[in-house]
């Protein structure tokens, strides 16, 4: 079977191609016959009843400094492509939620990776609310009272913005810290959203697990430790990977929430999970598919793919 896949991300040229999982899934595409193309989200536009997209016919190489080709820029009308990969990362702001929009007008007749319409209706932070008996003490407000209070209430918390990502903005605030009042007032000052908070998990010194669901089955995992003094163990920020295997509560949280997301098209998802605790539940652009391929030796992108064609031959 050879498919026409088209991949929404950010600018190909800056990427670290050791780590980055949209390469990894494009070179596996590359090698499975499948006929690349290209673009970045704001090229993405509707005309006259199309969805459509500016870019380039693409071709990956394993080669750093040289990591790819480009054909001649062309515009693309997308409902004639198999599949549309969704792979920009966030901030998930209303530029991002316009192109689940615009996607969601192709899909399912075009596969679109994951289902736009559930991305745009689970938020990596918000999705885990449906699963209240495996988060920690959780808070979403945007009141300093109601966060106050929350922080009273647990002493030790972590408080970020609920639509950030990557570690970006996150403060852990002990029991002797007395910055609550000044972090609220420069959110709040920069955004109209919500923040979220949660109860301090001292298991995050022993590593930040991300596990990889495909189609809603784990298949592995990797464990990011954070730098010394540091509360954040996201690799964006210096955490670092290591060879971690599933434990029965990771299996029982994977079973909890797999149904949920097989059922609502999210074939490639991350979940972060501290101690016994499920954190978050990526499904915009998660990571993490090098880093398991190197520890495990499994082909996770090789998985994804499996699904993929199943699904189109079907």
């Amino acid at each position: 079977m050879s498919l026409k896949v088209a991949i929404q991300m950010d600018p190909i040229g800056p990427i670290d191609i050791t780590a980055d999982s949209t390469f990894r899934l494009a070179e596996e595409a590359q090698a499975r016959g499948h006929q690349l193309f290209y673009y970045t989200p704001d090229k993405l536009y509707w005309n006259d009843g199309r969805v459509m997209a500016r870019g380039w016919p693409l071709t990956v190489r394993r080669v750093k400094g040289d990591h790819f080709a480009l054909g001649d820029e062309m515009d693309v009308d997308l409902s004639e492509w198999d599949v549309v990969w969704l792979r920009q990362d966030p901030p998930f702001d209303m530029g991002y939620i316009t192109t689940t929009h615009l996607l969601e007008r192709l899909h399912p007749a075009t596969l679109v990776v994951n289902d736009p319409f559930w991305v745009r209706n689970f938020p990596e932070k918000l999705l885990v609310l449906q699963f209240p008996d495996l988060i920690p003490p959780t808070l979403i407000a945007r009141d300093l009272v109601t966060i106050r209070e929350f922080k009273a209430l647990h002493g030790d918390i972590i408080l970020k913005p609920l639509y950030g990502n990557g570690g970006a903005g996150v403060f852990r605030l002990d029991p002797n810290d007395r910055n609550l009042s000044s972090l609220h007032e420069l959110f709040t000052g920069l955004s109209r959203e919500p923040l979220i908070a949660q109860k301090f998990l001292p298991d995050v010194s022993n590593g930040d697990k991300r596990v990889i669901l495909v189609n809603g089955e784990p298949v592995g995992a990797i464990n990011r430790v954070p730098q010394a003094g540091e509360t954040r163990s996201n690799m964006h920020v210096g955490g670092r990977p290591e060879k971690v295997g599933l434990t029965a509560r990771d299996l029982e949280i994977c079973a909890a929430i797999g149904p949920t997301l097989r059922d609502h098209g999210q074939i490639f998802v991350g979940i972060d999970v501290i101690g016994d605790y499920l954190t978050e539940i990526n499904v915009t652009s998660p990571t993490g598919i090098q880093e398991l391929e190197r520890f495990d030796g499994t082909n996770v992108a090789e998985r994804i793919w499996q699904v993929i064609e199943a699904k189109r031959a079907g």
